[in-house]
């Protein structure tokens, strides 16, 4: 009887591991709410069918309102997932806040959400993370970098990043010429007019964050974006040329392309392709 037991045990807990590895390998599309040092974030997680996974970490553009925020991830997720050649990959999408958040302090999700992946998420999904790279679009270009100048990961995609000055961006809604926006109402209420504290409004840009990148990075802009864009867009990429504490960079300019050139551009696509597969 004693015999009949311990080898019932040994086929249950056979059984129960064969389960459990089978399950870690299905693949799936979840929306998580993650934890890392006490800050929370809601993440969309779309896994291969491995147990073994590179990551792509993605984040959205400026979004009106957080109600929007997951439809944002999802869509983000998507027209990343549409432009990557590999499908052994896994892409989290960050669904970091917008409103009510002064821009840029999102960085703090977002670090959370990059942590988290680095440091929690083999142990809580049950698998194995090789590799990771962040890529952005939009304001999503701008957060990942930010996270460039913190921490080193495998590699940065970043498309149409901004903004790119905010002062310059502010003063013309301050001066009617462009549509007022939450971004640069809400800095105001905060910091006042872009001539009164141009310094405060100066340092949340991006142009702010051109030295020190940990990692490689592929920029991709199209050069029919917008005129707020496209003004500024010299500049910026000649102070991350003349970065000297930086590691590799990488630009791809669209000629005729718009804000979402890398979705749309076959050379775009080819080249952010290029670069993963070489990291």
């Amino acid at each position: 009887m004693r015999i009949f037991f311990l080898l019932s045990f040994v086929y249950f807990s056979s059984c129960f591991k064969e389960n459990t590895i089978e399950e870690s390998i299905n693949a799936y599309r979840v929306t998580q709410n993650i934890t890392y040092n006490n800050i929370n974030v809601d993440v969309v997680i779309d896994k291969p069918a491995l147990n073994e996974v590179d990551v792509l970490l993605v984040f959205h553009g400026t979004v009106s309102n957080d109600l929007n925020l997951m439809t944002a991830a999802n869509t983000t997720l998507d027209k990343f997932k549409s432009v990557l050649d590999r499908n052994d990959m896994m892409i989290i999408s960050v669904a970091y806040p917008q409103e009510n958040v002064l821009f840029g302090d999102g960085i703090i999700q977002c670090e959370a959400a990059l942590l988290w992946l680095k440091n929690n998420a083999s142990q809580e999904l049950g698998i194995t993370v090789n590799k990771i790279f962040l890529g952005g679009h939009s304001q999503g270009g701008y957060m990942v970098t930010r996270l460039n100048t913190m921490h080193q990961i495998n590699g940065v995609i970043a498309n149409s990043p901004g903004p790119l000055n905010l002062v310059y961006r502010c003063q013309l809604e301050e001066n009617g010429q462009v549509q007022s926006s939450a971004v640069c109402t809400n800095l105001k209420n905060v910091y006042g007019t872009t001539s009164n504290n141009p310094n405060a409004y100066f340092e949340r840009s991006l142009l702010n964050f051109t030295n020190e990148f940990k990692s490689d990075i592929l920029y991709v802009q199209g050069l029919d974006d917008s005129p707020i864009q496209m003004y500024l867009w010299p500049t910026f990429k000649q102070d991350v040329i003349n970065c000297s504490t930086c590691q590799n960079k990488q630009f791809v300019e669209i000629p005729g392309g718009g804000h979402v050139s890398l979705f749309e551009s076959l050379t775009a696509k080819t080249e952010f392709n290029n670069f993963i597969n070489s990291h």
